[in-house]
């Protein structure tokens, strides 16, 4: 589970590390903010396409190479981005980055059930899933603090090799751990008659397009609107991200109670705490608060949501985990891409009011169809 939760934090961390550093790719890339944006847009739609792919393509292919393959990918992205002479090579090292992203999230999630069986599935999934907020905790700051420090071309290099050793740790640790069986496209079509499943894509999708339209921007935010120093900045990501492993490991008591409820009440609330973050951005430890709580009702949400994907459809657990993501990380891009068009036509406030009103709009709608839709 460690070794699998690492590398969850070592993906997410790389997924993720350029947000802290975006203005500084704008500015030595010479891009614009939103153009910028790309290098978390372009993982998302590559993992959205290559999630269902890599889980037919591998066929019988043992998980544990797989995972080790996975984590090559990784680092070949780093390192290619920390080389890049322009910001076209840039976006292509995040393609590679992407097929990792959507492999390793289709497959790994459904081993927490397979390794420590179905009474402490749910437990060894939020471990493998707090590896995801870890990866906030390093990836935001470290973006910050690594980008400014030696330069986001080094903090690249360093992400290469944190992959590196993960890879090495993994395929020392894992047990071989065979497919299942051969997944092919008609399974993944069947994950679609199941009614529940199609309203956990659905909210799930569209709660998660608010979160990333919101956090892809969260460094400009708090520095231009909020108007804190560089530091302080960097001290919230970390406070946001240990927030959200917190939500992630104490969510299973509340997921296991009622999943759909427990999604529906942390999108609710982080959806209002996003709409009222541009109105108090003047009130810096009302935005600190705001920010910690952010971080902790966004552990719950994936918890649940990937927790009920999977007893949602025992049957096919990597063709339900590989439509999940597809889904997911078509949001994160879509939710990435609208940000950034939001951000240089109408201004950062603006991003936060309506990731807020989406977030909202996702929970409603699980409540309404929270049977299945």
């Amino acid at each position: 589970m460690l070794s699998l939760a690492l590398g969850a934090a070592i993906i997410v961390t790389t997924e993720f590390t350029p947000v802290g550093f975006l203005p500084n790719v704008s500015r030595d890339l010479d891009v614009s903010l939103g153009t910028a944006g790309l290098m978390v847009l372009v993982p998302g739609l590559s993992a959205a396409v290559a999630a269902p792919l890599v889980v037919v393509g591998s066929g019988r292919l043992d998980r544990r190479l797989l995972i080790v393959v996975l984590s090559v990918l990784v680092l070949l992205s780093n390192g290619v981005a920390a080389v890049a002479p322009n910001f076209g090579v840039v976006v292509v090292a995040r393609v590679f980055l992407g097929v990792a992203i959507g492999g390793f999230w289709a497959v790994v999630p459904s081993l927490g059930f397979r390794l420590a069986g179905p009474r402490a599935g749910t437990r060894a999934t939020s471990i493998i899933l707090a590896g995801l907020s870890v990866g906030t905790v390093v990836g935001l700051p470290a973006g910050q603090f690594f980008g400014n420090l030696i330069g986001w071309r080094l903090t690249f290099a360093a992400s290469a090799a944190l992959a590196a050793l993960i890879g090495i740790g993994q395929l020392t640790v894992l047990p071989k751990i065979p497919a299942t069986g051969r997944m092919t496209f008609a399974h993944l079509g069947e994950v679609f008659r199941v009614p529940i499943a199609r309203t956990i894509l659905i909210a799930g999708g569209v709660a998660t397009t608010g979160q990333f339209a919101a956090s892809t921007f969260v460094t400009p935010f708090l520095l231009r609107n909020a108007e804190m120093s560089s530091g302080f900045a960097t001290v919230l990501f970390i406070a946001y991200g240990l927030a959200g492993i917190l939500g992630t490991l104490a969510g299973p008591a509340l997921v296991e109670r009622d999943r759909m409820l427990t999604f529906a009440g942390a999108a609710a609330v982080f959806g209002v705490v996003l709409a009222s973050l541009p109105a108090l951005a003047g009130a810096p430890v009302l935005v600190s608060v705001l920010i910690g709580a952010w971080g902790v009702l966004w552990g719950l949400v994936p918890l649940a949501l990937q927790t009920h994907m999977l007893t949602a459809t025992p049957h096919a657990p990597e063709a339900a985990s590989s439509i999940f993501i597809t889904v997911m990380q078509l949001a994160i891009a879509i939710g990435s891409g609208v940000g950034g068009v939001l951000v240089d036509s109408a201004g950062l406030s603006t991003v936060f009011v309506a990731s807020g009103i989406t977030a909202i709009a996702s929970a409603f709608f699980a409540l309404l169809t929270r049977h299945g839709l």
